[in-house]
């Protein structure tokens, strides 16, 4: 899963990014409004962390133009914990969820962890497709009860089909998520990490559909 960080503190921004990608995010950064606002409308995440006081464009105008573009991804905004006007006029733009300053970095994570099962369509941290389970709050895998152990990589994998279990995903749309802005990427390497995982999963729960991509599934279905 791919985050957008935007915030013009310099050491917040690093903390926040270090924080999710700990937890398995892969993360760009942004320090000025012109800057977040391109990577928001330019690149596919799928959450974003604003904060409203940023230099060049203030957040709440960059949360605006996202959304009057057709922009959908969710949106946690970070405020002044005494500024409850900016959390009104957040919500109100497209925001879906906030955090005050100070927070946890916990806090912060759990709310993120929310807004994707919200838009994924799932109710809690815990995720499961046949015998397949992932505990998103602990990055943990489970087949059947028993641990799997996984790379960083396979795991972002895994918890991107987790997430839209039972769609087609094209090898283009898992390099997008799966990599920075910065990285050199090959949608290639995607097929070594399928391969990867149907070794340590079982060969039935990942689906090739021929000529569009992968799909996860229960393991009942038959063709």
């Amino acid at each position: 899963m791919r985050i957008l960080v935007v915030e013009d503190d310099e050491d917040l921004n690093r903390q926040i990014a270090a924080a999710l990608s700990d937890a398995g995010y892969v993360v760009d950064s942004a320090r000025d409004g012109e800057e977040g606002y391109f990577l928001g409308d330019t690149e596919p995440y799928d959450a974003i962390v604003l904060d409203l006081g940023l230099p060049k464009l203030d957040g709440l105008s960059v949360l605006e133009k996202w959304r009057r573009a057709g922009r959908t991804a969710p949106v946690l905004i970070l405020t002044a914990r005494d500024r409850w006007s900016d959390k009104v006029a957040g919500i109100d733009a497209g925001a879906d969820d906030y955090v005050a300053k100070p927070f946890h970095m916990e806090e912060v994570l759990a709310r993120l962890r929310a807004l994707l099962r919200r838009a994924a369509g799932h109710a809690t941290n815990e995720i499961e497709c046949g015998p397949l389970r992932l505990d998103a709050r602990a990055a943990r895998v489970t087949v059947n009860g028993t641990p799997v152990k996984l790379t960083s990589l396979e795991y972002r994998l895994l918890a991107f089909l987790m997430h839209h279990q039972q769609q087609v995903v094209s090898r283009t749309e898992l390099t997008e998520h799966l990599y920075d802005q910065d990285f050199d990427r090959d949608s290639n390497t995607i097929e070594v990490f399928v391969g990867r995982l149907r070794k340590k999963l079982g060969a039935d729960l990942i689906e090739t559909v021929r000529g569009m991509g992968y799909r996860l599934r229960d393991g009942g279905d038959e063709d």
